[in-house]
């Protein structure tokens, strides 16, 4: 069984390049390492569902925080078995984004904090109820929300089908979602946390992780 990784951050963070780079750095190792990023946009129809509520289809459903975390929680439910042959068939899975990014945003758009209702419910949904296995650790790519929003404008320019949603555009709930996650990492939030900042090294991160699998 190999160990899961999360990588969390704000959108346009970096994580997508993050989890490439530290990929490849233990592939050098000789490790077998796989990836798989949620929300699952076009291959689960719940992340399908919000991705279009937020660019404001269904009526008044993004408006709904708890019906907005159910989608994004069953999309993650619906892999369940690829998360498992994934685990299976390598040293590492790493994700982008996984639960911890329902209770960050989530929160934030609640104007709570990682200790509030909104988190503990999040855990208890996911975690409890759906039985998603809980990582073994989970990187905070600390990225300020300027630099994370000119990424994700850019990117939105470069790619239309990656133009900014209801939650990228609101520069308030993505700065109030990053002081969030800062707590489930100072937490320790149902696991052990690292924090990533940029000028970081990948190469060390990936050292990092291929100690877990050693041990």
């Amino acid at each position: 069984m190999g160990a899961l990784i999360a990588v969390e951050g704000l959108d346009g963070a970096g994580k997508r390049t993050l989890t490439d780079a530290v990929i490849a750095a233990l592939a050098e190792r000789g490790l077998h390492a796989a990836t798989l990023a949620f929300p699952r946009y076009g291959r689960s129809v719940h992340a399908d569902l919000a991705a279009e509520a937020l660019r404001g289809a269904h009526g008044d459903l993004a408006d709904s925080v708890y019906a907005m975390a159910l989608l994004f929680a069953l999309d993650r439910a619906e892999a369940r078995a690829e998360l498992a042959k994934l685990l299976a068939d390598n040293d590492i899975l790493i994700l982008d984004r996984y639960v911890a990014s329902n209770a960050a945003y989530n929160a934030a758009r609640l104007h709570q904090s990682a200790d509030g209702e909104m988190a503990r419910w999040t855990a208890d949904l996911e975690f409890g109820r759906f039985g998603m296995p809980k990582p073994d650790v989970q990187v905070l790519l600390d990225v300020s929300t300027e630099v994370a929003a000119e990424r994700a404008r850019l990117r939105g320019e470069l790619d239309e089908s990656r133009a900014l949603d209801a939650y990228e555009r609101d520069g308030g709930l993505q700065r109030r979602t990053l002081e969030v996650y800062r707590e489930l990492a100072e937490r320790n939030w149902h696991g052990r946390w690292w924090t990533y900042r940029i000028g970081d090294d990948p190469a060390s991160l990936a050292t990092r992780i291929a100690e877990i699998v050693a041990r």
